[in-house]
């Protein structure tokens, strides 16, 4: 398409020419003549090479969730399907490996929600996690380092959308949060800088999806 508009230039230039000269036209009404054709069509080259990439709007997401990979220390926003923003992000000081029991300084890995939103986080802002899941709690059980009390509220409160127990030996108070992330510094959270965690928290409703890989 673009070559064939270039040829069109200079198609125009010589079949304006030819005309002013047939009716008489003086060279500088020609001339004119040539630079408003050449206009259009350049406009037309310029539009083809630069197609505009509309962005959804944060405000706007239908089905906000997040993504964190955490290999790449990258914190993926998604609106449905759509990936909409790419953000880098800190980890626990021990960051290889899920999540085992409190104190670990492991980042969990999982399926999870956001259960709360903080506006007055130490960190900013926060976002909860809802850490531990009912794989966690199985896990746990297994190893008997919750009793089986805790593992049925677990499982209740993750069926219902709700803050897991925070307070058992599988640790819990895992945050989205700002602070920064020059290193890996948190106890387990993920840390943003705070003009992103700004965004997310904007961005995010509680009940929404939070998916951590390795």
């Amino acid at each position: 398409m673009k070559l064939f508009l270039i040829v069109l230039l200079f198609i125009c230039d010589f079949v304006i020419v030819i005309c002013g000269f047939v009716t008489g036209d003086s060279i500088e009404k020609i001339n004119l003549g040539i630079d408003s054709a050449k206009n259009g069509i350049y406009k037309k080259i310029v539009a083809q090479k630069s197609p505009v990439a509309v962005a959804t709007p944060l405000s706007k997401m239908e089905n906000p969730r997040i993504v964190i990979k955490k290999e790449k220390r990258q914190l993926e926003l998604f609106d449905g399907e759509k990936l909409i923003k790419t953000y880098t992000v800190a980890l626990g000081f021990a960051p290889t490996g899920d999540k085992e029991k409190q104190g670990d300084g492991k980042t969990p890995e999982g399926e999870f929600y956001i259960f709360t939103k903080n506006n007055q986080s130490k960190f900013y802002l926060s976002l909860g996690v809802s850490y531990p899941n009912i794989e966690d709690a199985h896990r746990g059980l297994e190893a008997k380092t919750i009793t089986k009390n805790q593992y049925a509220k677990i499982v209740n409160a993750f069926n219902a959308k709700k803050a897991p127990p925070q307070n058992t030996r599988l640790g819990g108070d895992i945050y989205i949060h700002g602070g920064g992330t020059g290193r890996d510094w948190t106890w387990g959270c993920v840390a943003l800088d705070n003009k992103n965690i700004k965004e997310l928290f904007d961005t995010i409703p509680v009940g929404a999806s939070v998916k951590i890989e390795p």
